[in-house]
């Protein structure tokens, strides 16, 4: 018989699952605040693996990935154990920012403590009661605020185990990113904990082909790990293609941009991206992209200052390879293209 695993004052015994509310520093108005958590402990033993949302405010795809994983009628009868936090900086999400009250970027405030700025208080909770009882994890972002993230992976591609989890979650791209200081992650890697980075879409924008593809990660991950049985029939596999490094082609002047390259489509060197031009048509300048590679990230905005990142190009051995598996990518997961009702019909 397994153990109980506790979270916050809360046990959950094998076979059982609880809604747990880790309680977080209140407001001023003196409202009590609260990380919400779901724990699925089953009753035979295996991974504990910890799927993390809204790490940043208002990066709200993953909320909705980590529902449409939980309502999944097979995730009741796990081998080991599933810890769903779907609104980690609760704060943020209340006031629709990425950042905390105090300006702070929680995924550079890790591990936190116990006496810390309200940042590192909140990372401390989530260390000691979530990740340090963790063997895996997957942390669910989008792009910031008027900037989107084709579907892709990002993890530091050293340790084994980080990257069967990384090729199993089947997104069309991995990039081999380094770590940043203070990240969620950075502190998983501490710990010798697998975690992956799942980024795709836009803040405050729910975005249907980049929820589905990480329905289907997450899922697949579970797979992988013996959480739950393989299909009886085989699914369709994606080959992750993995970037070697990515750039940022930035604004060469303030103006406004008239962008000409969408996401996932293959460009050269030179290659013409958009123009920047002054609000009087007086002036204008060319974007161009400054290596061979793919984009898989860019802005929505097109009101831009010089210096800004506009288009985000990562680097492959075979782009043109890139570019086949994400075509069968779209079409795999565009609503349009569904053979059959959905169990969750499409966000549009």
């Amino acid at each position: 018989m397994r153990e109980p695993i506790v979270i916050g004052s809360t046990t959950i015994k094998p076979g059982k699952q609880a809604y747990v509310e880790l309680e977080m520093p209140g407001l001023y108005t003196r409202t009590q605040m609260s990380m919400p958590v779901h724990v699925i402990h089953g009753k035979s033993p295996g991974p504990v693996l910890f799927l993390s949302a809204a790490l940043h405010g208002d990066e709200i795809n993953g909320v909705e990935i980590i529902r449409r994983v939980l309502n999944n009628k097979a995730i009741a009868n796990i081998k080991g154990t599933l810890i769903a936090v779907p609104v980690v900086n609760i704060y943020g999400f209340i006031y629709q920012s990425r950042y905390l009250p105090d300006r702070r970027d929680l995924n550079r405030s890790f591990p936190g403590s116990q006496q810390g700025s309200m940042a590192a208080r909140i990372a401390h909770v989530f260390v000691n009661e979530i990740l340090s009882k963790c063997t895996h994890g997957i942390d669910l972002h989008t792009g910031a605020i008027h900037r989107e993230n084709l579907p892709q992976v990002r993890a530091l591609l050293q340790n084994a185990e980080t990257v069967r989890i990384a090729e199993a979650f089947q997104a069309p791209v991995i990039l081999n990113m380094d770590i940043v200081q203070g990240s969620l992650r950075e502190e998983a890697e501490k710990r010798n904990i697998a975690v992956i980075v799942y980024e795709a879409g836009e803040a405050l924008r729910f975005d249907e082909v980049s929820i589905r593809a990480g329905v289907k990660g997450v899922v697949s991950v579970l797979r992988e790990l013996g959480m739950l049985p393989k299909p009886r029939r085989k699914p369709r596999e994606f080959k992750s293609l993995i970037g070697k490094s990515s750039t940022w082609v930035r604004a060469p002047k303030s103006g406004i941009l008239r962008s000409m390259k969408t996401l996932g489509v293959k460009v050269v060197k030179n290659e013409l991206l958009g123009i920047v031009f002054d609000p009087f048509g007086e002036s204008e300048e060319d974007v161009v992209a400054t290596t061979d590679g793919i984009i898989i990230g860019r802005t929505n905005i097109p009101l831009v200052n010089e210096g800004e990142a506009l288009f985000h190009i990562a680097r492959f051995k075979d782009a043109e390879a890139v570019s086949g598996v994400l075509e069968e990518f779209q079409y795999e997961m565009d609503p349009a293209t569904d053979e059959k009702p959905p169990a969750e019909p499409p966000i549009v």
